[in-house]
């Protein structure tokens, strides 16, 4: 019998360019705009201007380019450091079943390889589908609803796994390759949500994307090199499924499917935890038509239980604590709007308004949406007025999910709002026309170019100037 890891990498190294549809390229063209303007906007972060600094000594040893620094690195330092600034504004795409964030892992990855490898534009997009593929099968055959609450984060856990299919197509690894770079991975496994649980020194889950990229692109390199790891790193006796699953569905590793996981991609409008994008949508229904709403007395949000064991916080201390935390992230939307990107900034943390909000929001368990979930992040929102009269609206699927999904106009002006603050504004005219036409293009060289920027003496960040070359030793 074939193991399943080798079933899934032949899988995955059956995803072939000249065989997407019209569809599915349309679709890929809208991941690859929305994940580029969340990593150029997500470079004006601070935790990614730090990455940068740290990056800088590596300046010049390699042909990947760190996203609007001009800096070329080797490929694992600019995953590290693009996933980084993809997932860094809570903006990037959701895979809602697996509970994971592709986008931010898998792109970084597979540019940063095809950038290294000069891959043509087509096996570019057959390893992003690839890595799609990959690290959502795994998370949903883990169980990630499970995984979750035994305290993984799954963009961190499944995310190498996806990465490193990416990776390894473009550096030419067979099946028994891929399954070896996934041995590598499964070593390198790991990703606590205890930055949930605290109100400060959170920005660590900003970098999980990041390091998810990283062991993908190492663990390709690794295995293309020749450094031997298990060939049944998924489904083995101290497999990734045995470790991490919870309930684990290994079947799911290779079960044929309707349509590719692309498709199953959920874009977020909200820059905050996809698990609230329903309750905000819910909150706007049921406050509309109320030109005060300072007449709001109480707030109830239910959910599956995860809402009540980890989002809970009332008095976040960082931006992505407020932004894990639903008592503030109802305070920010009354107060600010829920479209407002700078509202979990720092200067935000204590506004009283806010706070008065949060004060006073509870939360309650809905057996029928924990159900659904993780396949809806599903909730219900209450909402009592001075009155005493309730607004009630439950809304199973949000804004920017398949079921109700963004248009090329809803993408551009989110990736105006994420840029156009930028030292160098992105075009994105060009961004749009560089992606549709990605998959017949010679080479990556236009996307790199566009977001990378060409490479100056030095570069600001946030924090000062950074070489771009490598010092003297």
């Amino acid at each position: 019998m074939t193991a399943l890891s080798a079933k899934l990498a032949a899988r995955i190294l059956a995803v072939d360019a000249a065989a997407l549809d019209a569809a599915d390229r349309a679709q890929i063209a809208r991941l690859l705009f929305d994940v580029a303007a969340c990593a150029y906007g997500g470079t004006r972060q601070e935790t990614v201007a730090a990455l940068t600094r740290w990056a800088a000594p590596y300046g010049g040893a390699g042909r990947a380019g760190l996203i609007g620094s001009g800096l070329r690195v080797p490929a694992p330092v600019a995953a590290l450091v693009n996933g980084t600034a993809a997932h860094s504004y809570e903006l990037d795409d959701t895979h809602d079943a697996s509970m994971s964030h592709p986008a931010s892992v898998v792109v970084p990855a597979a540019l940063a390889v095809a950038a290294e490898c000069n891959s043509s534009g087509a096996d570019f997009v057959a390893a992003v589908v690839a890595g799609y593929e990959a690290m959502t099968r795994v998370g949903m055959a883990a169980n990630a609803s499970h995984v979750i609450e035994f305290g993984f984060h799954p963009t961190a856990l499944f995310g190498g796994f996806g990465a490193a299919a990416a990776a390894g197509r473009l550096r030419g690894l067979d099946g028994a390759g891929l399954c070896c770079a996934w041995g590598h991975v499964l070593s390198m496994a790991g990703g606590s949500m205890q930055f949930s649980d605290e109100a400060s020194g959170t920005a660590v889950k900003r970098v999980h994307a990041g390091y998810a990229a990283q062991q993908g692109v190492l663990a390709a390199e690794l295995a293309h090199a020749g450094i031997g790891a298990p060939q049944r790193a998924l489904e083995g006796k101290y497999g990734f499924l045995e470790l991490f699953g919870r309930e684990a569905r290994p079947d799911l590793l290779d079960a044929d499917r309707e349509r590719l996981a692309i498709h199953d991609i959920s874009f977020k409008p909200y820059a905050c935890c996809r698990q609230f994008h329903s309750m905000i949508d819910g909150l706007r229904i049921a406050t509309a038509g109320f030109a005060d709403t300072r007449s709001i007395r109480a707030i109830t949000v239910r959910g599956p239980r995860v809402l009540a064991d980890q989002h809970m916080l009332r008095r976040p201390a960082s931006p992505m604590a407020a932004q894990y935390s639903l008592p503030f992230v109802v305070g920010a939307t009354l107060e600010l709007g829920p479209m407002r990107y700078d509202a979990y900034a720092p200067e935000n943390l204590d506004n009283p308004a806010i706070l008065r909000w949060a004060d006073m929001v509870e939360v309650g368990y809905d057996a029928g949406l924990q159900a659904q979930y993780p396949a809806h992040f599903g909730t219900e929102v209450e909402v009592r007025f001075a009155d005493g009269s309730t607004r009630r609206e439950r809304v199973l699927d949000s804004l920017g999910t398949p079921a109700h999904p963004f248009t090329w106009q809803q993408l551009r002006e989110k990736a105006q709002a994420l840029t156009a603050q930028c030292r160098r504004p992105l075009d994105l005219d060009r961004l749009q026309e560089t992606v549709e036409r990605l998959a017949g293009a010679p080479d990556v060289a236009a996307l790199d170019r566009l977001l990378v920027g060409e490479p100056p003496g030095a570069f600001q960040t946030a924090r000062g100037t950074v070489p771009s070359t490598r010092p003297a030793a």
